[in-house]
């Protein structure tokens, strides 16, 4: 009798340690996430993405083709307005970042996405694992958790990301960035996720996505019904106030500009085309600054002024005095009908 509970306590003891062994730790996650970034032809993935930006949260359908090293598209569909549609693509030529709503388009020299956080590409998901030696690891009934530290440029407003990996194919699932109170700012749900999938050169050809347009261009109709409402930043520097408004109407549309005084000073311009564009979506502008995330859109970072693309609709903000991080914060709570 004696033997037989002996054996019995080994064989707990065996199943116990078999258990443990079964368990993936943190570094093997890792590990696994690594090879199965650096072993991959391409993906395509589609996302649900929901952004709280002021009083309303914004929603996107984001839609993600990947294919090594460098060729990316990215397609951010507002679900409510289609004039918040946006498409950002990569190839050899450069990174180009179409807004077909206000028929503009700009070409960029730089290594996105690499630059900073992007919450729907697995590439950089991992590379944000990989950097921060803080992370923090949990492994619960279906996900592996992730929290780490954000790379956003001149934005430190979100620290830290939450990231969720499947545990039987180790592709992302969720992604939810945080506030420094810990609240969710940007959530990013996977609806599907494809590994190796088929897909040419053809896909990011530059030509192609910009006369065939991967979004539609509105009609000249459809523009001379639009009317501009005018935006205000909910979100402003300690100190400073608004103090002026200046609505000026040109052949073709109207502009607005608002002006803000106090400890730190800056002026927000915005424009609306109601009969004809200056431009052209399949003459993309060349542009010496940097990309920008605002999360809703990609802004363009030069000097002492930030450009975005928004609603059907031009943004300029230019100071000389507000940091980068200020500049990206007010650009980030522009919204229409807000209090001045």
């Amino acid at each position: 009798m004696k033997g037989k509970l002996v054996l019995f306590i080994l064989l707990l003891s065996m199943v116990g340690l078999l258990a443990a062994c079964g368990e993936n730790t943190a570094d093997d996650v890792v590990n696994s996430l690594n090879k199965k970034v650096e072993d991959m032809q391409s993906f395509k993935a589609t996302a649900e993405m929901e952004i709280e930006t002021g009083e309303e949260p914004q929603k996107f359908d984001v839609q993600v083709w990947h294919k090594k090293d460098d060729y990316y598209k990215v397609i951010l569909e507002n679900e409510l307005d289609e004039k918040g549609n946006q498409v950002i693509l990569r190839n050899d030529e450069g990174v180009f970042v179409l807004t077909p709503s206000i028929n503009k388009s700009y070409k960029f020299q730089n290594d996105w996405p690499k630059q900073h956080s992007q919450p729907y590409l697995l590439n950089s998901l991992v590379s944000d694992i990989n950097n921060d030696s803080d992370r923090e690891f949990k492994s619960t009934e279906n996900f592996y958790e992730f929290t780490v530290k954000t790379n956003y440029k001149g934005n430190q407003q979100l620290p830290t990301q939450k990231i969720y990996f499947h545990k039987k194919t180790h592709e992302p699932a969720h992604v939810r960035v945080l506030n420094s109170q810990n609240e969710t700012m940007v959530k990013v749900d996977f609806t599907e996720f494809e590994m190796n999938a088929e897909m040419t050169e053809d896909e990011f050809d530059t030509e192609r996505n910009l006369a065939e347009g991967t979004i539609s261009v509105p009609t000249m109709s459809e523009l001379e019904e639009q009317s501009m409402s005018v935006y205000y930043p909910t979100n402003l520097p300690e100190g400073v106030e608004f103090t002026n408004e200046e609505v000026i109407s040109f052949d073709g549309g109207e502009r607005s500009i608002l002006s803000y005084e106090g400890d730190k000073h800056f002026t927000l311009m915005q424009e609306m085309y109601n009969a004809g564009f200056p431009t052209s979506v399949e003459v993309p502008v060349y542009a010496k600054g940097e990309m920008v995330d605002l999360g809703f859109t990609t802004g363009h970072l030069t000097n002492n002024t930030l450009e975005w693309q928004q609603d059907g609709m031009s943004f300029v903000l230019a100071s000389d005095s507000l940091t980068v991080a200020e500049m990206v914060e007010v650009a980030k709570s522009v919204q229409t009908q807000a209090m001045k």
